[in-house]
């Protein structure tokens, strides 16, 4: 889950809606992800993602970077768009794929945004009634409940689904969440696993660790590497995505070619 920062409205209208849409699948192109899931809420964006290319950490930083920037012009705004921590948790057994599926799909009915589930076009919903989307990956989902009409008639049934906690948004973290990030990013249990890495890698992971919400200081704790080196890494990267921003704000409109009110998401 991605959620805008203090609570605040991400999408003000469709155009906005069909934008982070149009960088949503461009990004999935360059990070190879698979989308099972989405929703649009008014302050917030659930996914559900299996990476594969990059880390779930490059590849969030690369949407939210080309969204924020877009929005940021369009309503001539400065400063975060985004909270700067998201909130990720593993989906590790096919049953709870399920649940956080449905979940994610009935987040617009159970926020009073539609009357039906499907009515809402901001979801992937569609998508699973359709059997196929444009950006959705839909076939394992069918292919798990053995077909669209078992899932369509799980995806309809009333529930008490319940996921991650999403009042659960402190930027402050404690030590078992440090080194479930370190390990996530590096593959890394271990400051002494981390400094069996060559340099290159302990600075990109550093950045990326640091960008996921971990403090310089704790990043310095938990991978054996100074605070200065640290810093130096995040500055480098953040040089990086300076670049890729002007990027984007030197691309044409996102929203063209998307404003088909029929496209299935």
């Amino acid at each position: 889950m991605i959620r805008g920062i203090n609570r605040q409205v991400i999408f003000e209208e469709d155009a906005d809606r069909i934008c982070f849409m149009k960088i949503l699948d461009r990004c999935k192109e360059i990070s190879g992800f698979r989308l099972y899931a989405f929703v649009l809420m008014p302050n917030h964006v659930h996914l559900l993602i299996e990476p594969a290319c990059e880390t779930l950490n490059t590849a969030l930083t690369r949407i939210e970077t080309r969204y924020a920037m877009w929005f940021n012009r369009k309503y001539e705004r400065a400063g975060y768009l985004f909270q700067n921590r998201y909130r990720s948790e593993a989906v590790d057994t096919n049953q709870y794929f399920m649940t956080v599926l449905r979940y994610i799909l009935h987040n617009p009915l159970k926020a009073g945004l539609e009357s039906r589930p499907g009515s809402y076009r901001w979801s992937s919903y569609f998508a699973y009634e359709r059997g196929k989307g444009a950006v959705t990956d839909t076939q394992y989902a069918i292919d798990l409940f053995g077909g669209r009409e078992n899932l369509m008639e799980f995806l309809s049934m009333n529930n008490e689904d319940a996921v991650m906690d999403e009042e659960d948004f402190d930027r402050r973290l404690r030590e078992e969440q440090v080194r479930e990030k370190m390990m996530q990013i590096s593959r890394c249990a271990t400051t002494a696993a981390f400094q069996q890495l060559d340099r290159p890698l302990q600075k990109e992971y550093a950045a990326q660790m640091y960008l996921s919400g971990v403090s310089l200081g704790q990043i310095s704790k938990f991978t054996g590497m100074s605070k200065t080196t640290v810093f130096k890494a995040v500055k480098a990267m953040k040089d990086t995505d300076d670049e890729e921003k002007e990027s984007v704000l030197s691309e044409p409109s996102l929203t063209e070619g998307y404003a088909d009110s029929e496209i299935v998401w």
